[in-house]
């Protein structure tokens, strides 16, 4: 593990094509095969090509299984939930299956053609099909928990922080997200989806709503992610206990960069899994409490 880790750090904290690619190169290996016998692929939850979704263990499931959703990162402007032998994010939904749950990844459309809030609106629109689709592949209805990365985070935080989401999720996990859009830097990622008018970035962003949710949350931010997701994560936290005066559920991924927190789900190498699971095991437990 100190080799991998030795590995990670030399990719630096910067977001590029090299930590992306040294990022997939480190992890893929250890992935274990994927039984493609287990996935129904490529779902249609609306009516836009790029609104598909994967369902992992749902054939021959017969009881109602919580459902884990996952949501892909990409820069607002790129990214897929992956396809038959590749190995993210198949790693995500095969994970969630081995534990019991139904696993799902969510493709989304992207930005610059499709701009705020549309991921929210996507996320909408998928939670509501697996909701009423839920009995016809074994899944439960009331017990889905989101899981959302980067970009995918953003967009997790933007369905998470509105009344609906806490009667339709049991819970919502953001990995290295974007919550408050007016100290986000501005690059051309964020101005492709967001756009560059000020006097837009509060509606746009989800950190008030955050703040005050009673939808159980976990948000981390990874040891070498970059400034401006560091930043997010401490307001994130700032803002929740100075609304709640309790620090959220937070974790701190030591050792990880941008890329490798969802990339080693599943791998024989995997920290961040376990995380995860202990926190969909524990809000599941709460909802039927």
């Amino acid at each position: 593990m100190t080799d991998i880790l030795d590995r990670i750090r030399a990719l630096g904290t910067a977001f590029s094509m090299e930590q992306i690619q040294g990022s997939a190169a480190i992890f893929a290996p250890l992935l274990p095969p994927l039984d493609e016998a287990m996935v129904d692929r490529d779902i249609a939850y609306g009516s836009d090509p790029r609104h598909r979704l994967d369902l992992f263990g749902a054939k021959g499931a017969e009881d109602a299984r919580p459902i884990v959703a996952f949501v892909h990162g990409g820069g607002f402007v790129g990214g897929n939930k992956g396809g038959p032998g590749e190995p993210f994010y198949n790693n995500v939904g095969a994970w969630a299956a081995r534990n019991g749950w139904i696993g799902c990844t969510i493709t989304y459309r992207l930005a610059p053609a499709h701009r705020w809030p549309a991921g929210h609106d996507d996320l909408a629109l998928a939670i509501d099909w697996l909701r009423r689709h839920a009995a016809g592949f074994g899944g439960h209805p009331d017990r889905i928990v989101l899981i959302g990365q980067s970009a995918g985070a953003a967009h997790v935080a933007a369905y998470a922080a509105t009344a609906p989401a806490a009667s339709m999720l049991s819970g919502a996990a953001m990995l290295s997200g974007i919550y408050d859009v007016a100290m986000a830097d501005r690059n051309p990622y964020q101005s492709a989806y967001y756009g560059d008018d000020p006097a837009m970035f509060a509606a746009q962003s989800s950190i008030d709503g955050l703040s005050s949710t009673s939808l159980p949350c976990l948000f981390t931010v990874a040891e070498f992610d970059p400034p401006d997701f560091q930043r997010q994560a401490a307001a994130m936290v700032s803002r929740r206990v100075a609304v709640t005066g309790r620090w959220p559920d937070f974790q701190r991924l030591p050792g990880q960069n941008h890329i490798t927190p969802v990339h080693q789900i599943g791998s024989s190498a995997d920290r961040v899994g376990p995380i995860l699971a202990d926190f969909v095991n524990r809000v599941l437990l709460q909802s039927i409490v």
